[in-house]
């Protein structure tokens, strides 16, 4: 009746063993490192400059646990916080000689102390939020003005490529605040120029201004417009951001929109401010132009002397490359890059896909410079470097261009993830920031450890008082449950916060009335005058229906500030549902196996020891007769 088969006694230990495992990573701390990633966006991080980085270091006498390379970079553990400062100093006069043209970012850094077998597994502690590891706070103020100038700018330019396509004459276009306007001669222009703005501009409220020869047409963004242009800035700075950040190699940054026009920017374990604000504050644009082919322009440009108009650049190779000042096109018309092969060649290429007003413009440049080549520059804190500077080989219309051409498979993909990060829709700036040391994540971690360890602590002395062996079995079964959550957490790499702590405190003491059910169920079956076994078998089939409600009820609350709550709600909602998911296998499953390893190989069982059980006519004892 009590007995488990083998393979349900087998889950329990491998639930139980598991558990154990992927929480171990966490009470291995973390050690200092120190991370070196690129700061431009042509610059690739590789073995070469992991070598170096060993060689800087070896060279300096510094001792480190390791040196190892991945997706963010280079990154050395340090034994202690000294020498990670001296192997951060190093490595920057090594790396950025000229600190006012970095190359690297170099950035100090937290890591795991886990053992390599451990990480293998990939048994990771859990991360660990702001207020828990120290780090960097920063609200970012988006300019919606300068997002809808920059459209209006882009607006701009598509009009007179519209206007000379239709061959419709006009005496100029301008943008003159928040609308562009556009003067004719003639009122027979004016309103040819009216059809075709309102056939081809969808986004655009038009208006006639003036008189006599000095005809206007003047167009505005409509409401619905301008929110989704306000919109698609909000996405593509965050969008951008998380590209930046990737360079500090941060674990689960947050990048939440906060209001209409506010990103909220949180960094664990981020304590060098300035470097943070430096990424974050990045401007990047994408443009291609032409390049200066007149014969001896590029000699006399290595002389020193810049022909006017042009730049003078450095290509991917090193070879320099003069490009002509003039933007042909700006990334806001790349909707989308991605690395491929050519169909003709099958050699690495990147394939793009420009928006309508794009694909006419390359489609005029296009046809007008076969043969030569056309330059790609990516501009970053006013400097500019070429991604890639490809041969026109034909018109190319219909808003799809494949760069082909001295590319390998690797600069292929690097090139697309280039295009596509693309740049700030909108300028931001720095409102409020906020730095929470690691010596007061620290001491929280600290509070919140021995508040739950002291719930735990009453909560096992109660029940174990009240219900005797039952109240330890209870016990146990909620040690697991702190166990599989906390493997849990760990495996599915949440994060932990505060109100994450304050979530684990709270399953405890609601995980711990599963057993509380169970027990008063088996002492109510016990004064009904069942057999101690019936009453164990009944006790946890009768109780199961009400655990499931009062859990299920439970859950649904849980989902409910999961869907509809933000920040430290959420990180509390995520902890509190998967402390229900686990209490129940715990409450249910382990303290139903424990009880069967202690009284169901039991022939006869002749008491419980299960605490008072008051009986009509039997006052004293407290153990249950059959």
């Amino acid at each position: 009746m009590n007995r488990y088969p083998l393979w349900k006694y087998v889950i329990v230990a491998v639930a139980m063993l598991l558990g154990l495992v992927y929480t171990l990573p966490n009470f291995f701390g973390e050690s200092p490192a120190v991370q070196v990633s690129s700061a431009k966006a042509t610059l690739k991080v590789d073995d070469k400059t992991r070598e170096r980085v060993a060689s800087t270091l070896q060279a300096a006498g510094v001792e480190h646990s390791g040196i190892f390379l991945d997706s963010n970079g280079v990154k050395v553990r340090l034994r202690t916080t000294d020498s990670q400062l001296q192997a951060k100093d190093l490595l920057e006069k090594q790396f950025n000689p000229d600190a006012s043209n970095p190359q690297y970012v170099v950035a100090l850094n937290l890591l795991s102390s886990s053992p390599q077998w451990l990480s293998s597994l990939h048994a990771l502690p859990m991360y660990l939020g702001l207020d828990l590891r120290g780090g960097v706070h920063f609200l970012l103020q988006v300019d919606m003005k300068g997002a809808l100038t920059k459209r209006l700018d882009s607006i701009s330019g598509d009009l007179r490529s519209l206007l000379r396509d239709k061959t419709i004459r006009h005496a100029g276009i301008s943008r003159e605040g928040e609308r562009v306007v556009v003067r004719f001669r003639d009122s027979e222009a004016r309103s040819k120029g009216r059809m075709v703005l309102e056939d081809n501009q969808s986004d655009l409220l038009l208006g006639d201004q003036g008189e006599g020869e000095d005809l206007k047409l003047v167009a505005t963004l409509k409401p619905e417009a301008v929110k989704r242009i306000q919109e698609f800035a909000i996405r593509q700075n965050m969008t951008t951001l998380h590209n930046r950040i990737n360079e500090l190699g941060v674990a689960e940054p947050v990048i939440a929109q906060q209001g209409a026009d506010r990103i909220v920017v949180q960094l664990p374990g981020v304590q060098d401010t300035a470097k943070a604000k430096d990424i974050l504050g990045r401007t990047a644009t994408l443009e291609i132009r032409m390049v200066e082919e007149t014969a001896g322009a590029l000699e006399a440009a290595q002389a020193g002397q810049v022909p006017f108009g042009t730049e003078l650049y450095v290509e991917r190779g090193g070879m320099p490359l003069l490009v002509k000042k003039q933007v042909v096109l700006t990334g806001d018309r790349l909707t989308d890059a991605q690395p491929g092969f050519d169909n003709q060649t099958h050699e690495p290429a990147v394939h793009l896909t420009l928006d309508s007003a794009g694909a006419r413009i390359f489609k005029d440049i296009t046809r007008d410079n076969v043969g030569k080549r056309m330059a790609i520059v990516l501009i970053e804190k006013g400097k500019g470097e070429v991604v890639t500077a490809p041969v026109i080989r034909a018109e190319i219309g219909g808003g799809r261009v494949q760069i082909s051409g001295r590319m390998s498979t690797m600069e292929a993909n690097d090139t697309a993830l280039l295009l596509r990060a693309g740049s700030l829709a909108a300028p931001m700036e720095i409102i409020e920031e906020r730095t929470i040391g690691p010596s007061l994540g620290a001491d929280n971690i600290k509070k919140g450890f021995l508040s739950t360890m002291w719930g735990f602590a009453a909560i096992a002395t109660f029940m174990v008082a009240y219900y005797m062996l039952f109240g330890l079995v209870s016990v146990v079964a909620l040690a697991s449950n702190l166990l599989f959550l906390v493997a849990l957490l760990s495996l599915l790499q949440a994060t932990l916060t505060l109100p994450g702590i304050a979530a684990i405190a709270l399953t405890l003491g609601m995980a711990i009335d599963a057993n509380v059910l169970i027990n008063e169920r088996i002492r109510e079956e016990l004064r009904n005058g069942s057999t101690p076994q019936a009453a164990i078998h009944t006790g946890y089939e009768r109780a199961f229906g009400t655990i499931l409600d009062s859990n299920i009820t439970t859950l649904i609350a849980g989902i409910a500030l999961l869907i509809f709550g933000s920040g430290p709600v959420r990180g509390f909602a995520v902890v509190h549902c998967l402390g229900i998911l686990t209490s129940l296998f715990s409450a249910v499953v382990v303290s139903r196996a424990l009880i069967n390893l202690i009284y169901g190989r039991r022939r006869k069982v002749e008491s419980l020891a299960i605490g008072q059980v008051w009986k009509p006519g039997n006052t004293t004892g407290n153990v249950a007769v059959n």
